[in-house]
């Protein structure tokens, strides 16, 4: 697109600028949502999987990520190429090939944030008895041989499913099932926490912590999805709204579940809710109706308590704080029903079902199953790989005594 500024708008660039601080400030943000659900003693080490992971994910990103992401395809659409090494060719005036009216670095730079927040993700599946030193080397390889190929599926320009048409406006497949099916593989290789099924090992914290984490998430939500517009426009509006409503649906709808089922409606099962509803609002908040995120939420929050309560105890993995059942499968509900739902009145980019096509569902059902197979097969792999060269789980002693003291030196209370 050459390097003429003068078809770059402030407006769409000041918009996803503030979209990409908003989705930065989701991963301290996750590290807190995860660290008050932990025990006190592994506090400071859940929030540092998801502060570490700022750090790293942003150096490898820059060096070959997003080339591998967002390069021009290699291999028939399956990764990028290494064209845009280190951002090389990449000049403060260049246009973006994914929105022409931003600068590159703008769309590296809001694309990188998405990358950051799905590897810290996985943490949430590992907590309390994983290797510090695994957890960064980890990041650095699935970052690499997981999430660059799956971003260049599905948003990649000449991406293999991005060719068939497949509809995910801000991540369901390249975020939310990559990151939930990885966190089960990670759990199934780590093994059960000490104790866990025998007594009650779930002893938060601060739930305080939780709720604040929960509280920014929705907030940073916003420009997660409503920056995916790529532009401050109507459908980034839209997107706005129905991210809100799904939310607020899937915290009612969880919440409601619990108090039929236990007479009391808790703090955590409402931020739980909320959490589920932006997590499977992702993929169709920039094609579907208010009143459809409002179905699409309540089930959510239904779909997703059910993982936990019923279907996680029954299975017995040690998904420690819930990945695969919150982020996983919500989001195999959320690209499924984005293929129900999307409205070409919202966005002429997307028809679903109920409005004529009921060929894109069966492209949203292809999609979710490839991302799902490849993510947990690739994550078991990567898992079993670092296990057998360094290590993946601390030693039973460590993991007594708490990850905060044996891994960093420090306490996260000193009362």
């Amino acid at each position: 697109m050459g390097t003429n500024t003068a078809a770059f708008s402030a407006g769409n660039i000041a918009w996803v600028l503030t979209s990409a601080a908003l989705v930065l400030m989701m991963t301290p943000a996750l590290g807190f949502f995860y660290g008050g659900m932990v025990r006190k003693k592994n506090v400071l080490n859940t929030l540092s999987l998801s502060f570490v992971t700022i750090a790293t994910v942003s150096f490898i990103w820059i060096l070959w990520g997003y080339s591998l992401a967002f390069g021009p395809d290699a291999l028939g659409g399956f990764i990028g190429n290494l064209k845009y090494l280190g951002l090389s060719g990449m000049g403060v005036d260049k246009h973006s090939r994914y929105a022409g009216s931003l600068p590159s670095f703008v769309f590296v730079l809001f694309q990188l944030m998405f990358a950051i927040i799905t590897v810290a993700l996985i943490s949430g599946s590992l907590v309390e008895r994983v290797k510090f030193s695994s957890w960064v080397v980890f990041t650095v390889i699935w970052l690499t041989a997981v999430y660059a190929p799956i971003a260049q599926w599905v948003w990649g320009i000449g991406g293999i499913f991005q060719k068939m048409g497949v509809l995910d406006f801000a991540g369901g497949t390249v975020v939310h099932i990559s990151a939930g099916f990885a966190g089960l593989a990670g759990a199934l290789v780590l093994g059960k926490r000490k104790g866990y099924m025998k007594e009650n090992i779930v002893q938060p914290n601060q739930l305080g912590y939780t709720i604040l984490g929960a509280g920014l998430l929705w907030f940073g939500w916003f420009g997660f999805n409503g920056g995916s517009a790529l532009a401050a426009n109507s459908i980034a509006a839209s997107a706005f709204l129905v991210t809100n409503t799904a939310a607020a649906s899937a915290a009612v709808s969880w919440m409601i579940a619990e108090w039929v089922r236990n007479g009391k409606p808790t703090s955590l099962g409402i931020v739980s809710g909320a959490i589920a509803g932006l997590a499977t609002i992702t993929p169709a908040s920039g094609y579907v109706t208010p009143g459809a995120a409002i179905i699409i939420g309540l089930v959510a929050g239904i779909i997703c308590f059910s993982m936990v309560v019923f279907i996680k105890p029954k299975l017995g993995y040690d998904d420690a704080l819930d990945v695969f059942s919150v982020h996983g499968v919500g989001s195999v509900w959320g690209v499924f029903a984005t293929g129900l739902f999307a409205d070409p009145l919202i966005n002429k980019a997307g028809k679903g079902l109920f409005y004529g096509n009921p060929g894109q569902v069966w492209i949203q059902v292809l999609t979710i199953i490839a991302v799902a197979a490849y993510s947990f097969i690739m994550s078991f792999i990567i898992f079993k790989i670092i296990d057998l060269a360094m290590g993946l789980r601390v030693d039973k002693d460590s993991e007594t005594m708490g990850l905060d003291i044996t891994q960093h030196e420090e306490t996260g209370y000193n009362l």
